[in-house]
């Protein structure tokens, strides 16, 4: 019953984790804060009429007239007053970046702004991406089956064991994938359009979400397998076991033993099985200090007819 609880515990940990490292990698992939920073861009010519609050994000004449060439147009704006700072945050599928007017993202397709020549990385990237979170659903899927009292001991094993491998398989993707969007950013960042290259940028959120997925994923893996491991060594244990037991008695009936050996061997050697068998000398049983092992090959049929 222990061994059986610590089972179901440990099943329920590898679910668990499962279930958390799904998450975290469907938030990742569906979200654009993989990385995040800022562009210094120069700042646009503000429209519309004059107002009483000083524009920042733009510059403004100083006359609204900018039509006449009569008028001497100047601003007052000079050296880094020129230019803007606008924050952006890069995912697999978008890049947004602030609007003009600093209110709200407008946001394109990173594949336009990833380097042409490396496009090929970035489809690696999200077909990885695809088959990290189809391998990981798979094993969640398998190991809530194996929680169906309906299956027996040996299909749960097996469902435990696909678990495991789709687990850890998909932790193998999910680590590719993530190391080639490092490497398509990257190439952006050095090589990308003019209009988009950032000035400063780090990881955001969803890139730690994403690499906690996949610790998340491995420690699902290495609970699901060591679970499955334990299981099958100790069914190899027991069935050693018996069958040094079914051996043992074997040979007690080919030497004529009676029944009543064989019940004092069950009641004396279960808790070692390792232990040899100890049988009485002349009708006496051995002393403290000293144990008498008998070797049943070697028992001749006369001492077997004297120990009954």
């Amino acid at each position: 019953a222990p061994s059986t609880k610590q089972h179901g515990r440990r099943a329920s940990l590898a679910l668990t984790l499962n279930f958390v490292a799904f998450a975290f990698a469907l938030s990742a992939v569906t979200t654009s804060y993989w990385c995040e920073g800022t562009r210094k861009v120069a700042k646009p010519f503000c429209t519309g009429p004059p107002v009483k609050v000083k524009q920042w994000f733009c510059i403004r004449f100083n006359s609204s007239n900018i039509n006449d060439t009569r008028l001497v147009q100047y601003i007052f704006e000079t050296g880094e007053e020129k230019f803007l700072l606008r924050k952006f945050h890069t995912g697999i599928f978008f890049s947004c970046e602030q609007a003009v007017d600093m209110n709200g993202f407008d946001c394109r397709d990173f594949s336009e702004i990833a380097p042409e020549h490396e496009r090929g990385v970035l489809w690696l990237c999200i077909v990885a991406e695809s088959l990290y979170l189809t391998l990981l659903f798979t094993g969640g899927a398998l190991m809530t089956l194996e929680q169906c009292p309906c299956f027996s001991i040996m299909n749960k094993l097996k469902l435990s064991a696909f678990a495991a491998l789709c687990t850890a398989l998909s932790g193998l993707c999910g680590m590719v994938a993530h190391m080639m969007f490092t490497t398509i950013f990257q190439l952006a960042v050095a090589m990308g359009p003019e209009d988009w290259r950032p000035k400063t940028w780090d990881y955001s959120w969803s890139y730690v979400l994403a690499w906690g997925s996949f610790g998340t994923c491995m420690g699902s893996a290495v609970t699901a397998l060591n679970r499955y491991t334990k299981t099958i060594i100790e069914f190899k244990y027991k069935r050693r076991n018996i069958e040094k037991s079914l051996m043992i008695k074997q040979k007690m009936m080919e030497l004529d033993f009676p029944e009543q050996m064989w019940d004092m061997y069950l009641t004396a050697v279960p808790a070692d099985a390792e232990a040899p068998l100890e049988l009485p000398v002349n009708g006496h049983k051995p002393s403290t200090g000293t144990t008498y092992v008998v070797e049943m090959d070697n028992v001749p049929e006369q001492q077997g007819e004297a120990y009954c």
